[in-house]
C-alpha cells in the first residue's frame, strides 16, 4: 500500500475550480470537447504526453492552442514534414563570432505544450527525438544536457486516413504517450452551434485562469491521491487482462499500469476527491490502454478494434466493492 499526506478542503476545491474554469473558458470557442479538455488537464496534472487522432479539421490544433492559452501555459506549435532534422524541434550549436565559441540555440521545444502537428509525418529519426525529452524532461545535444521547463508536455496530432507521405509511430513511441484522444465528426447540432462560434474565435477572447506554478501545484499534490490496495489491484488486472485476450497478440505494457494509475490520481483529485475509486480508473481506461494493444490478424479481419479489446476487458474484470 502506499500511505498518502491527505489533502486539504481548499486544496480540493482548487484543483476542481481549475477543471470547471477550464471547460468553460474552452466551450467558448470549441464546441463538444467537454470531456477531452479534461483528459487533456488530467495527463498534464499526472506529468504524461497525449496524442490526439482525428480527421482533419476536427479541431484537434485548436483544442490544443485553447488549452496552453487558458492554462498561462507557453505554447508553440511544430508542423512536422518529411524533411524536417532533430535539431529543428531540439535545437542545435551555432557558431558565435562575437565570443568566437558555439553556443546553443534552443529549439521549440524549450516550451511547456508542444504541438508535435502532423507528428507521422516525420520522419523516424525526428520523431525519435522526442523520446528523451517525453520521458525524462530533458535534451542531450553532443554530450551536453539541457531540462526542459516545468511542467512540460507533448501533445501530438495525428490524421489516420493519409497513408502517403506518413511514417506510423512505432510501438514504443506510441507506449510514451500516456492518452491517445480520438476526436470524430460533431453532431448535427454541434456543427451549427460551430458556426455561430466562428465569431468568438476570430476575437479570441479566452481568460487565463492558471499559471505554470499552478499547474505544477496540482502535479504535487497528486502524490497525495490515496490509492487503495483494492484499486492498485484492479489497474492491474485490467492491464493484464489485455495480455490474456484471445484477439490480443501484445497487450499493454507496465508503463501502461503506471500511467493508468497517476491518471487516475489525476482524475480523481480534478473531481475533488483525495482518494481513487474503480470510476475513475474506468473513466479513462480507453484513452490509456487502447493504443497499446497490438491485436492478432484474426482480430483486424474480423473488424475488432482496440477500443473493443478494452470495453470487453472492461465488462469482465470484476471491480473492487
Amino acid at each position: 500500500m502506499v500511505y498518502t499526506i491527505s489533502l486539504r478542503e481548499n486544496e480540493l476545491d482548487f484543483a476542481r475550480i481549475i477543471r470547471i474554469r477550464l471547460v468553460e473558458e474552452i466551450s467558448k470557442v470549441i464546441v463538444g470537447r467537454s470531456r477531452e479538455a479534461l483528459l487533456l488537464l488530467a495527463a498534464l496534472v499526472a506529468g504524461g504526453h497525449v496524442l490526439i487522432e482525428g480527421v482533419p479539421g476536427v479541431a484537434k490544433t485548436l483544442l490544443a492552442k485553447a488549452f496552453a492559452s487558458i492554462l498561462g501555459l507557453e505554447y508553440k506549435r511544430v508542423q512536422f514534414t518529411p524533411d524536417m532534422l532533430p535539431a529543428d524541434v531540439l535545437g542545435t550549436f551555432v557558431f558565435d563570432q562575437r565570443i568566437n565559441d558555439f553556443v546553443f540555440r534552443k529549439g521549440p521545444i524549450f516550451t511547456n505544450i508542444l504541438l508535435a502537428d502532423e507528428i507521422n509525418r516525420a520522419s523516424p529519426k525526428t520523431q525519435s527525438a522526442l523520446l528523451e525529452a517525453m520521458q525524462e524532461q530533458q535534451v542531450s545535444i553532443e554530450g551536453k544536457t539541457f531540462p526542459l521547463p516545468k511542467p512540460f508536455m507533448v501533445i501530438a496530432t495525428l490524421n489516420p486516413i493519409e497513408t502517403e507521405g506518413v511514417f506510423p509511430l512505432p510501438e514504443a513511441q506510441l507506449d510514451r504517450f500516456m492518452m491517445r484522444i480520438r476526436l470524430g465528426y460533431p453532431s448535427p447540432k454541434e456543427e451549427i452551434e460551430i458556426l455561430r462560434k466562428q465569431e468568438a474565435i476570430y476575437k479570441w477572447r479566452l481568460e487565463v485562469i492558471a499559471s505554470s506554478n499552478d499547474i505544477l501545484r496540482l502535479q504535487e499534490m497528486v502524490w497525495k491521491v490515496h490509492v487503495s490496495d483494492l484499486v492498485e489491484k484492479y489497474i492491474v488486472d485490467l492491464v493484464q487482462s489485455t495480455r490474456r485476450h484471445e484477439m490480443v497478440r501484445y497487450g499493454a505494457s507496465p508503463r501502461a499500469s503506471v500511467h493508468l494509475y497517476l491518471a487516475s490520481r489525476a482524475y480523481a483529485l480534478l473531481s475533488g476527491r483525495d482518494y481513487v475509486v474503480p470510476d475513475d480508473v474506468k473513466a479513462i481506461a480507453l484513452e490509456v490502454l487502447a493504443h497499446r494493444i497490438i491485436l492478432k490478424p484474426d482480430a483486424l479481419y474480423s473488424g475488432i478494434t482496440q477500443e473493443d479489446i478494452v470495453v470487453d476487458v472492461l465488462r469482465k474484470t470484476v471491480v473492487p466493492a
